[in-house]
């Protein structure tokens, strides 16, 4: 299946919501990184949730989410942008903790108790930055909650991974339900009592609904604003990493070149690894002395 994204308006309701199936993602964030189901789990839903956030985004502009608990995954960190381009990685992907209850993977405990981060770097001189304590570990109410208390948006959020007995990602996706700001008591009650009431996400996405089914399980009229392909993409390449070996100066990169022969630098984002030979490396160097 397609992993797409849907946003769409309530016709009637002020509501703005947001769809995702990402399995594909999530798959290939798990391919990559090597992850444990419970670390497939928690990345995976991570990288939902940047995607849904990163709707509002523009062009290049960037949203990055950090989730830096106690628990044993370490630092969990994405990064998205509204052209439905993701990527992100966990701190340690090889993490194994039995189930807390059958069928259910512990990301909560996985996690731990610490803060979530949410980053907004939008072409100017500094980004904006809202952060929260983490109230669950379990990504979905930490982000809901980070939305509400940072950025005064109520929101409620449902994301699910579902990995087969071989750790491969069989469904994930996620849709996030945002109440603007005209919107009366009833009609949060109301919106409050059909988001519970939504069987699992990842069931959901295992049965093939597409983005557009799920939020027709809200039962309210909604009109779509965009449907746009998703995929994991990191902007990693040769020459940025080149740039960065540039960075480090002439002595460290004689160091580099004496002591191991060649340098090999391996992107934390998508574990691509870079390899520049001895040759590379010296005409590196011959050409950072000529600016010298």
């Amino acid at each position: 299946m397609q992993n797409y994204l849907v946003r769409a308006v309530g016709k009637n309701d002020p509501v703005r919501i947001v769809a995702v199936t990402s399995t594909g993602i999530v798959e290939e964030a798990r391919r990559r990184h090597g992850t444990s189901p419970v670390a497939s789990a928690a990345l995976g839903r991570t990288l939902t949730a940047g995607l849904m956030l990163a709707t509002e985004m523009k062009g290049e502009d960037l949203l990055t989410i950090r989730i830096l608990g106690d628990g044993p995954l370490g630092a969990i960190v994405v990064t998205a942008d509204g052209k439905g381009r993701v990527r992100g990685y966990v701190q340690n992907p090889s993490v194994y903790l039995p189930s807390e209850k059958k069928g259910k993977l512990p990301v909560g405990t996985a996690v731990g108790k610490g803060m979530l981060y949410v980053s907004k770097d939008l072409g100017l001189k500094t980004p904006f930055v809202g952060s929260c304590e983490l109230v669950s570990g379990e990504i979905a109410e930490d982000v809901a909650y980070y939305l509400y208390h940072s950025e005064q948006i109520p929101s409620a959020l449902a994301l699910g991974v579902l990995v087969e007995t071989d750790e491969h990602i069989r469904s994930a996706g996620g849709i996030m339900v945002q109440v603007l700001g005209d919107a009366d008591e009833e009609t949060k009650e109301k919106l409050s009592q059909r988001f519970t009431s939504l069987q699992a996400i990842s069931g959901m996405v295992d049965q093939g609904y597409k983005p557009e089914d799920i939020i027709k399980e809200l039962k309210i009229d909604f009109e779509i604003l965009d449907i746009y392909p998703v995929a994991f993409e990191c902007r990693c390449t040769k020459q940025k990493v080149e740039e960065t070996l540039v960075s480090l100066g002439v002595k460290e990169l004689e160091d580099i070149l004496a002591k191991e022969g060649q340098a090999e630098v391996r992107c934390h984002f998508c574990g691509e690894n870079y390899i520049f030979t001895r040759e590379e490396l010296a005409n590196l160097l011959k050409e950072l002395k000529k600016t010298e």
